[in-house]
């Protein structure tokens, strides 16, 4: 399997620390530790010396001898890197909160891991989670949202929900019209369009707080058909990402991906978080692109255009 961007990312920043606490160690030994061949650790030093504090002056990057012949590996400078990487209890708490909600997102992620990873975070977190007397209820699925729903889809009127997001702590007044009903990943979906967003929604049946059947009679143009799978509430985004920017959706749960012959990748990806969405490829300068929804594009460059502005 060929390794990805975070995979590196990921041995490069366990490197310096294990290295500091391991004086000595040969690049043979080193390489084995890491399950990589020598060639490839040699790589992975000589663009760690590459790095450092902003400044890069020959004070502020990483210094590490590598290069004699007897193989020996010497940190002389780690700069913060000495010693591994620790989460503070805000950090591990809000990447538990996060694995969390990642095991409920559909799609064919490692579940295996993520499990394994939540688990030794609350084992960690054990004091922290909860105090011993609190008692945490998860509502079961209302019956009386399932039945409005079915109801909507199989006789073809519109429904008002009160909904509850999955990556923010709102509820959203929402008249939507059915299209489909689906399950997924042991998750019952409603695919609709909402009038709230203007395009087609999925919506979490657990997460439908109530259903009442609306006044208005379904109207669905002939374009709007249930999506090839059920994604988590969110907006269906295309994309145009350059190879530069590959790693973005290496990890993403894609709906439709196809590669272009000028190296670009088409994707249609879910995004729940829109505004985190237009921050993210403004950063990466261009990129990537957005190509629809139109609402979503012009988000982007009205950003882009207030930032210009505010540029000294």
């Amino acid at each position: 399997m060929r390794e990805t961007s975070a995979d590196r990312l990921a041995r490069l920043l366990a490197l310096v620390p294990w290295l500091s606490q391991h004086p000595g160690v040969s690049i043979t030994q080193a390489a084995e530790h890491f399950g990589i061949t020598p060639q490839v650790l040699e790589r992975d030093l000589w663009l760690v010396v590459c790095c450092g504090l902003p400044g890069h002056g020959p004070d502020q990057l990483i210094d590490i001898q590598f290069w004699e012949d007897d193989g020996v590996i010497d940190v002389i400078d780690p700069q913060t890197l000495q010693r591994p990487l620790r989460l503070t209890s805000d950090e591990a708490m809000a990447l538990l909160v996060g694995l969390r909600l990642l095991a409920n997102v559909p799609g064919a992620g490692d579940l295996g891991t993520v499990a394994s990873v939540t688990a030794r975070l609350e084992e960690a977190l054990a004091d922290r989670i909860a105090p011993p007397d609190t008692t945490v209820v998860l509502e079961p699925l209302d019956e009386g949202v399932r039945a409005a729903v079915t109801s909507a889809v199989q006789d073809g009127h519109s429904l008002s929900l009160r909904y509850a997001g999955a990556t923010r702590d709102t509820i959203t007044e929402r008249v939507v019209e059915p299209v489909a009903l689906q399950e997924y990943a042991g998750h019952e979906y409603l695919t609709a369009y909402c009038h709230r967003a203007g395009a087609q929604r999925t919506f979490r049946l657990d997460r439908i707080m109530s259903a009442e059947p609306g006044e208005a009679a379904i109207s669905l143009d002939p374009d709007v058909r249930p999506l090839p799978v059920a994604p988590e509430e969110g907006t269906v985004v295309h994309l145009q990402v350059e190879p530069q920017a590959r790693w973005f959706i290496e990890t993403a749960d894609l709906i439709e991906s196809r590669a272009e012959p000028d190296g670009r990748v088409s994707v249609h990806m879910v995004i729940a978080d829109i505004p985190w969405l237009v921050r993210t490829v403004i950063g990466l300068g261009g990129r990537i692109e957005v190509v629809g929804p139109a609402d979503v594009r012009n988000d982007v460059l009205r950003e882009a255009e207030l930032m210009l502005a505010e540029a000294p």
